[in-house]
């Protein structure tokens, strides 16, 4: 009788996961239909990059610090891989679930910030992919003989290889080293399973083990995640200088690994402490950021620049099915060509920030950058290292936050990005 029991309560569970599954299938089938306008008098700020959208003849491009039109603006976005919710994969770990929708955006989220830092690790600069169309390098759109290549012959590109490459590797697979199974496989060391929500803490370690399991496809690429700092006078999240340089540092002639740093912050309470604003934005005008994975509450977005007080997203809440990325799949679903935004009061205070340094010199630029005074700043580079029990111990729910020193303390982060459930 027990077993018995114990089978229906299974089948229930299995059949709810399909309802709520196919419920969230429906629900978020068609929640990117809407667009943002932007303004033509404001210059918009992507991932280091400066876009002005006047129209031609009223830009003063001596003005800017790199004056494009437009069109330009949209190629760079839509080249940007998107991640969204996905549907009809194989279950994943430990469960019936076939669909992350409706929970996985927190993974999807993580997925657009590693991947931003592979295209910068693996493709050139100013590589750009529009509507299924690949788009030359600067250098190769002024040969003419680019113009004559066949469709045939730029699938066969290195540079289009490498693209299809890197999106297989985020594939709705359980082989794929960043896909959602091996990222909810590793979340079970943090309490875990599919189903639940992740906060941008446990996305940031959880990435970190990716990377290190998958040291074959990216033997020079590191993953460092910032550790809360025991400074009792500010409470700041710290990049420890000596850790990072143990994990890049090689015997010559080899060169530093690259690396990625990942830092989860706590800005401000339950809402936003307006003072970071200022900060947030100077870390989107850097080259070496990579994005932040953050969003409104309870819905994580990638946030990736700002036009004035409205932040630039990728959102993965949008149901697609899944892509068999076997052969010359398609790519359209893997990027979004309507830039959306919404504004900075609405952001949750927790998120990870994420940074890419190519070798040491960039490595050393970002810590010069980062040591300028801030009235608040959100993290601070510092020499030494973490303890090591600080290490062994992955942090489940718990983030650094930044308040006034006379505010120092742990708030409630029940409506935060860190602790929630959709039912």
């Amino acid at each position: 009788m027990e077993i018995k029991d114990d089978q229906e309560a299974e089948d229930k569970g299995r059949f709810k996961d399909k309802l709520v599954s196919a419920w969230n299938s429906v629900k978020y089938g068609w929640t990117l239909k809407q667009k943002s306008k932007f303004s033509k008098r404001s210059p918009v700020f992507m991932l280091g990059k400066s876009y002005e959208l006047k129209d031609e003849e009223n830009c003063n491009c001596a003005s800017v610090i790199v004056a494009v039109d437009q069109q330009h603006f949209r190629w760079c976005f839509a080249s940007l891989l998107w991640f969204t919710y996905r549907r009809g994969f194989r279950p994943l770990p430990g469960s019936s679930l076939t669909t992350d929708s409706g929970w996985g955006c927190v993974l999807r989220s993580s997925q657009m910030l590693l991947a931003q830092g592979l295209l910068l690790h693996l493709m050139s600069p100013d590589w750009l992919y529009l509507h299924g169309f690949l788009l030359f390098s600067s250098s190769e759109r002024e040969s003419k003989r680019s113009r004559h290549l066949s469709w045939g012959s730029i699938l066969d590109r290195p540079v289009e290889s490498t693209h299809r490459r890197i999106l297989r590797w985020f594939a709705d697979n359980p082989t794929a080293p960043f896909g959602i199974h091996r990222l909810v496989e590793l979340g079970k060391s943090s309490g875990k399973k599919a189903g639940d929500w992740y906060g941008p803490s446990i996305a940031a370690h959880i990435l970190r083990k990716a990377v290190e399991a998958a040291v074959v496809d990216l033997p020079n690429l590191v993953v460092y995640v910032a550790q809360d700092c025991t400074n009792v006078s500010f409470l700041l999240c710290s990049v420890y200088l000596q850790d990072v340089r143990k994990l890049c540092e090689r015997p010559l002639p080899q060169h530093w690994k690259s690396v990625l740093i990942l830092v989860p912050v706590r800005l401000g309470g339950q809402d936003l402490n307006p003072s970071y604003i200022t900060s947030v934005k100077k870390l989107l005008m850097l080259e070496c950021c990579i994005g932040i994975i953050g969003g409104k509450p309870k819905h994580s977005l990638f946030f990736v620049g700002f036009q004035d007080d409205h932040l630039l997203y990728l959102d993965p809440h949008y149901c697609q099915p899944t892509v068999d990325v076997t052969n010359n799949f398609p790519l359209e679903s893997f990027h979004c060509k309507n830039p959306r935004k919404m504004p900075f009061s609405r952001m949750d205070p927790s998120c990870t920030i994420g940074f890419y340094a190519k070798g040491q010199m960039e490595f050393e630029s970002l810590c010069a950058v980062s040591a300028s005074a801030e009235t608040y700043p959100m993290f601070i580079f510092e020499e030494g290292k973490t303890r090591e029990e600080a290490r062994a111990n992955t942090p489940t729910h718990s983030v650094t936050f930044l308040q006034r020193k006379t505010q120092l303390g742990r708030v409630d982060t029940n409506n935060s990005m860190d602790e929630f459930v959709l039912l």
